[in-house]
């Protein structure tokens, strides 16, 4: 070969080699654009009963914590089961070339984020009640229930029982929230003493798995799926029918409210009255710092048993301690349910003059924070942020921990309520995925804060979370043993930390119904491993 023709050999290698380099780039570029492409065909070409949207999806990347905010690549507004079926199992077939994930979203109230997905799909829960009728079973049956789309929000199921006289056991405090969001975590109230929390309530569940099948699980039947999805944080199957324990309702209950001022009275009173065989029907507590005319509050709602003393009680500058509670009111027991409620308030020690009660239907007093929602939302104050801090406290740790926190972290009650009451441990099934504190008496501590409007420029979001941060460091360095309640949490490490010991099943039940990790990943729990071709 000449040395002219090793020349132009060597040009035409260098210029190929140039060549080959550019085409790879652009392909490198393109790939992710072709990826793209081949999704949204796929996902436009699923033939459902429901719609996929692709564009005006900002409501999905919003909640109610307002801190949040990923959008996603798409919502599935599903018309059946079978659409919501076919959605995860074409998501399941990509495998794990595919980054996509899928999170079920149901009336938007989670704090962190939980319900959004980054680029992913999700499936608007709310769309299966239009396809989907409630069923009451009372005749025929030993124990009355219901059946309901996950879909549905509680306040509708009330309304729905109520029509048989009936009603399901256990609540939230605030009812416009679906079945599939309070079961993906516990649903915990006053009445959650007695009846547990409303994962304690459920006698069987239709579920799917992240792979796509439709199963129903209960205590007998697919018992592993039925516990682990029961608290589960919505990581082994998006929860698309319950069935509801209900019991008979009451049309009126006797609501009473009345203070302390030392938080170990108020607690030890607490307990006795979740113990005793003969108690109220709801039992709750609040912390009220540094409220000012709190009685003349009352007064709106309540009527006090002493007027006279009452108008003499001041609260500014104080701590207190709110008990609330209830007494359903039967026909049957009209003429004994007065003696019966005095008898009980007679082995309390609460201060006196505090003693305020009204008597309410059922419904407006299992409703009552909605009549809040309402004021707020025509302030335009709804929709603030609400960073929320939820806490289970162990009954042998309560005392120190009220004694900082709301002795010196906490400066007043003023950017919501903060609620503290004590439930049995053995009301939880141990099965479930739910995660709480080792001991007999457990407390719930919710601060349910949100961020003002700042008129002197200071951020209020920033000065909640803040405290937020110092309670859970206390509890940290203090080892009081707390676990989150609707936790969040941004390593594995630090989820690993709050199921201890159930940590290793919680992981085997992931790589059994959700082995690709689609599900939830707003959850930051797992993340999904996506293969690089």
């Amino acid at each position: 070969m000449t040395c002219q023709s090793l020349v132009l050999t060597r040009k035409m290698n260098v210029l190929f080699v140039r060549s080959f380099t550019i085409l790879v780039l652009i392909w490198i570029v393109m790939k992710p654009e072709v990826c793209f492409s081949s999704v949204l065909s796929s996902l436009k070409a699923l033939h459902l009963q429901g719609y996929i949207t692709f564009e005006n999806n900002e409501f999905a990347s919003r909640d109610f914590g307002n801190q949040i905010h990923s959008h996603p690549l798409a919502v599935v507004h599903p018309k059946s089961v079978t659409d919501i079926s076919e959605i995860v199992t074409h998501i399941w077939q990509m495998g794990p070339a595919s980054e996509l994930t899928v999170a079920a979203r149901g009336h938007g109230h989670s704090l962190q984020g939980q319900a959004q997905v980054h680029g992913g799909v999700v499936i608007n829960m709310e769309s299966l009640p239009q396809d989907q009728e409630m069923q009451v079973y009372y005749r025929g049956v030993q124990f009355p229930y219901v059946d309901v789309s996950a879909g549905e929000l509680w306040i509708n199921i009330l309304h729905e029982t109520l029509k048989y006289g009936l009603a399901p056991k256990s609540w939230t405090d605030y009812l416009h929230l679906t079945v599939g969001g309070t079961l993906s975590n516990a649903g915990i109230s006053g009445q959650a003493f007695r009846h547990g929390p409303q994962i304690s309530n459920v006698r069987q569940l239709e579920v799917v798995t992240g792979k796509g099948e439709v199963l129903i699980c209960s205590q007998e039947q697919n018992a592993d799926l039925f516990h682990a999805v029961l608290g589960g944080l919505g990581q082994f199957g998006i929860i698309t029918r319950a069935r509801i324990s209900l019991e008979r309702a009451p049309k009126m209950v006797k609501w009473i409210r009345v203070l302390y001022s030392d938080f170990s009275t108020f607690a030890r009173d607490q307990e006795r009255l979740i113990s005793a065989l003969k108690t109220f029907d709801y039992i709750e507590g609040l912390v009220i710092k540094n409220k000012t005319g709190l009685l003349n509050n009352w007064r709106t709602s309540f009527d006090p048993q002493d007027p006279v003393q009452a108008s003499h009680f001041v609260s500014d500058g104080r701590t207190f301690y709110c008990l609330e509670l209830t007494k359903n009111l039967y026909p049957e027991k009209f003429d004994t349910v007065n003696q019966e409620i005095e008898d009980l308030l007679s082995q309390l020690s609460y201060i006196p003059s505090t003693l305020f009660m009204s008597e309410v239907p059922y419904i407006d007093f299992l409703d009552r924070v909605h009549a809040s929602e309402l004021i707020l939302r025509s302030k335009g104050l709804w929709d603030l942020p609400h960073p929320w801090l939820n806490l289970l406290v162990p009954k042998s740790k309560i005392q120190h921990f009220a004694n900082e926190v709301f002795g010196n972290i906490l400066s007043d009650t003023n950017n919501g309520p903060v609620l503290v009451y004590p439930i049995h441990k053995s009301k939880v099934d141990n099965r479930t995925s739910f995660v709480c504190p080792d001991e007999d008496i457990i407390y719930l501590v919710a601060f349910l804060s949100h961020a003002n409007p700042s008129s002197n420029g200071t951020d209020s979001l920033q000065h909640v979370l803040t405290q937020n941060k110092r309670i859970l460091d206390f509890c940290e360095v203090s080892h009081l043993g707390v676990k989150q309640y609707l936790p969040h949490y941004t390593t594995q490490e630090q989820w690993r930390t709050h199921f201890g010991p159930k940590w290793e099943v919680f992981v085997q039940r992931k790589s059994v119904y959700d082995p690709l990790a689609m599900l939830a990943p707003g959850q930051n729990i797992f993340q999904k491993a996506v293969s690089v071709s």
